[in-house]
């Protein structure tokens, strides 16, 4: 089947967070809306046919989990990632950043310290101080546009924190973590007791021949210490329909997790999730591979455009996800005034930089997963505000 990624859908008043939340976000509503990471696409057709024989029915009871839900997505990430998984310490939960939460609440202590690397998804700050933990902070280094990690500084910081929060593949800079990177991140938090959380749930969103490669499948060892977290709710666009997959390292890590949930009575699927990820996984492998090559050439308009005509404003062309991130710093403004610009004089609602990283100055963060001719306006709104600003 071929899909039309052209097509604009209009979201507005349709109960969608990214449209019908401008006002509250922004002060506004006449902004085009490049922020909250979904997609403005339909997703694949066989998850749409499945969720209208499930509406059809007209009966949305409680709903059982069955034995082919967690097939599927074991046979999608040893199909697509090599990877193994022994479904026996797999769990379900709500979402990738609510089992995040869960985690950082039950294996560390209040006061206890919770690593990331910044510039990070800024919820990574979020799940670890509303339990009264304490973000410490490896920032992540630049040397000529390309980021990665300074080593020294994770291995000093390593040795005081409980838990690492890893994000792979990046949100926002969009690397693709090498194995030796892995290992190496990996090896620390083993030497010094730190329990590593992986982040993949933007896993599946791979350019320019990079390849994902599970945290947990570097090594037996690092298999035997790592917590993942994994969803096909930001690779299919569900991520209404809040459903993830945490894989633990054993089952008593796996009983802990959860109890947490079970306490709460928050144990299934509704009954629209479990029918559209079962679908996704079986079935959205096509989409999928359209949509690579769609966003692939979103990526390179908002580059070449940027180059020629807004040089001031230097692109990171992501390898993982469809977000971009903005170096802005030469536009000479603080982030209030980058933010009141990019809003009043630009008209475009994106992420504002210094949500990723406290001490980050002039940085934003575009949503690039949406149709190419809304992109085309966004950039002609931020190259006429940038040159009258001239």
């Amino acid at each position: 089947m071929k899909y039309n990624f052209d097509q604009v859908i209009d979201r507005n008043g349709n109960r969608a967070a990214k449209y019908d939340e401008r006002v509250k976000k922004f002060g506004t509503d006449k902004v085009i809306p490049l922020w909250v990471a979904d997609m403005d696409f339909r997703t694949a057709q066989p998850i749409i046919d499945a969720m209208k024989r499930r509406a059809d029915e007209g009966i949305w009871g409680y709903t059982s989990r069955p034995d082919s839900y967690f097939d599927a997505i074991c046979s999608w990430q040893e199909r697509r990632n090599g990877w193994k998984i022994d479904k026996n310490l797999v769990s379900w939960s709500l979402g990738v950043v609510p089992a995040l939460s869960a985690i950082v609440n039950l294996f560390s202590k209040p006061g206890e310290k919770v690593m990331i690397q910044t510039p990070v998804y800024s919820e990574f700050y979020d799940v670890t101080e509303a339990w009264g933990r304490e973000v410490v902070e490896n920032q992540l280094v630049e040397k000529d546009g390309h980021w990665g990690v300074d080593f020294e500084d994770f291995e000093q910081k390593a040795k005081e924190v409980k838990i690492f929060l890893l994000c792979s593949p990046h949100n926002p800079l969009g690397i693709v973590w090498t194995k030796e990177d892995l290992r190496r991140m990996a090896d620390i938090c083993i030497a010094n007791n730190v329990l590593l959380v992986s982040d993949e749930i933007h896993s599946d969103l791979i350019f320019h021949g990079k390849k994902h490669i599970p945290t947990a499948t570097v090594s037996k060892e690092i298999a035997g210490k790592i917590i993942s977290c994994i969803s096909g709710t930001k690779t299919f666009n569900l991520s209404g329909l809040q459903a993830s997959t945490t894989v633990f390292p054993d089952k008593e890590t796996k009983d802990i997790f959860d109890r947490f949930w079970m306490n709460m009575d928050i144990q299934r699927n509704n009954a629209f999730s479990s029918a559209a990820m079962e679908a996704a996984f079986n079935e959205g492998e096509e989409w999928l591979e359209q949509l690579l090559v769609y966003l692939d050439g979103n990526f390179e308009y908002v580059r070449s455009f940027c180059e020629k005509n807004i040089p001031q404003i230097k692109v990171n062309v992501p390898d993982a996800t469809y977000l971009m991130w903005l170096d802005c710093r030469e536009l000479g403004m603080d982030n209030e005034g980058l933010r009141k610009f990019m809003i009043e004089e630009a008209g475009l609602g994106l992420n504002e930089g210094y949500t990723f990283g406290r001490s980050l100055t002039g940085f934003m963060r575009l949503n690039a997963a949406c149709p190419r001719n809304i992109l085309q306006q966004a950039m002609k709104q931020l190259k006429e505000a940038v040159d009258a600003r001239k």
